[in-house]
């Protein structure tokens, strides 16, 4: 049988890596880490951490990777999860690859995003967060589709990890497994090169940690406005996102 491919649409610091992890530990299932961002760190010139790093480690030109997300799975696994950062497809990147994928949208309140985010990186961008750009992935996939694809808020997964990850799996077509709920700390040899920049904190998880009850971030003014600017599309977005039991 054709495997499935899952192209999972995600902004920066939004527990996809953890999400990653989740899928990864299902015996049926390969991954792949943010195949575009040295295309995106290429084509932009941003200054990330590791850039260098990134650069060397994946192809930069986008259409080859899209080829690659087509071939062959790795390890001939039945089930294929790609983890993509929204924001890194820029315009002239081709998207004609992710018809042959099952699309879903993994979201955050745009606040919590950016205090998340400026921890590690100090300046920010709108387009950064990918907000913008996740919400016309989606308009785009429901209009091939002709209904909305599953879109789940991390808030969701932290508070009811097993409801929401049986939800999900539903809505993408695919069987629930409890593997997904657990899995060993430390580093996978499929994480980006870029880990020891982003990734000192699910490296040391071995599930998804409970919701946290600090009072909602204070930010600047700057990003404030950034996320006034964002909040119009991440409530499109909530209005869609799955029923969990």
């Amino acid at each position: 049988m054709e495997a499935v491919r899952i192209a999972m649409w995600s902004g920066p610091r939004n527990i996809s890596t953890a999400m990653m992890r989740s899928f990864e530990n299902r015996p049926d299932t390969a991954v792949s880490d943010e195949p575009f961002y040295a295309a995106y760190l290429a084509r932009t010139g941003l200054d990330h951490p590791m850039r260098d790093e990134v650069l060397a480690s994946q192809p930069q030109d986008w259409a080859e990777v899209a080829a690659d997300l087509l071939g062959a799975v790795p390890g001939g696994r039945a089930i294929w999860y790609q983890k993509h950062m929204s924001h890194h497809m820029l315009e002239g990147f081709g998207l004609d690859w992710s018809l042959q994928c099952r699309n879903g949208f993994l979201i955050r309140d745009p606040a919590s995003v950016l205090a998340s985010y400026t921890v590690k990186r100090a300046e920010v961008s709108l387009a950064e967060i990918g907000i913008v750009q996740q919400r016309e992935l989606f308009d785009r996939v429901c209009d091939r589709l002709g209904h909305a694809p599953p879109v789940v808020e991390g808030a969701q997964v932290l508070a009811s990890p097993r409801g929401a990850l049986m939800a999900l799996c539903e809505a993408l077509g695919i069987d629930f497994s409890g593997s997904m709920l657990s899995w060993p700390p430390g580093r996978r040899d499929t994480d980006g090169v870029w880990a020891p920049a982003w990734y000192d904190a699910v490296e040391r998880s071995t599930g998804f940690e409970p919701p946290s009850d600090r009072p909602p971030p204070q930010l600047s003014d700057d990003l404030a406005r950034i996320a006034d600017e964002a909040r119009p599309h991440f409530e499109v977005l909530s209005k869609y996102k799955l029923k969990i039991v």
